[in-house]
């Protein structure tokens, strides 16, 4: 499939590689097919990804995975909201959380109350609430990231 997108142009999406969310992502129920798009930034490392819809070319959602930001991230999440996305197996799940970046970029911050949880092996997923108060809408990540390319130099 060809899609001509707003981030990364005209590129070509494998069958394989489309994630079907079956009830949509909050906020957007109609737009059910996705593809995650990986944008390397100058060490060449993916700490950004982008969930690009395949229904609304213009819509691409940045996302990471959390355990970047937030080491202990254990969701909780309630298992009748994501049956329709098949059976769960530690090795084929995928938790990303949407990325909010601000024109201040100090002000960037991760929703860790609304995972989006994958099942690789079926390419279903499906976004969540969680609920426990220890996980924000918005969890401050600037200086975390910071600190983490700090280290790695």
């Amino acid at each position: 499939m060809k899609l001509t997108t707003r981030v990364f142009g005209e590129v070509e999406v494998e069958d394989s590689k489309i994630i079907n969310f079956p009830n949509g992502i909050i906020g957007f129920p109609d737009l059910k097919r996705f593809t995650l798009m990986h944008d390397l930034d100058s060490e060449g490392t993916k700490t950004i990804m982008w969930l690009q819809s395949l229904d609304e070319p213009e819509f691409a959602l940045p996302v990471m995975d959390p355990l970047i930001v937030c080491p202990d991230y254990k969701p909780m999440v309630d298992k009748n909201a994501i049956a329709d996305i098949g059976e769960l197996d530690d090795q084929e799940l995928l938790i990303l959380v949407t990325v909010t970046v601000p024109h201040d970029l100090t002000k960037m911050t991760v929703n860790l109350m609304g995972p989006i949880i994958v099942n690789t092996k079926d390419m279903k997923a499906s976004q969540s609430i969680v609920d426990n108060e220890d996980y924000p809408v918005k969890f401050p990540i600037y200086d975390i990231l910071k600190k983490n390319k700090e280290a790695k130099t």
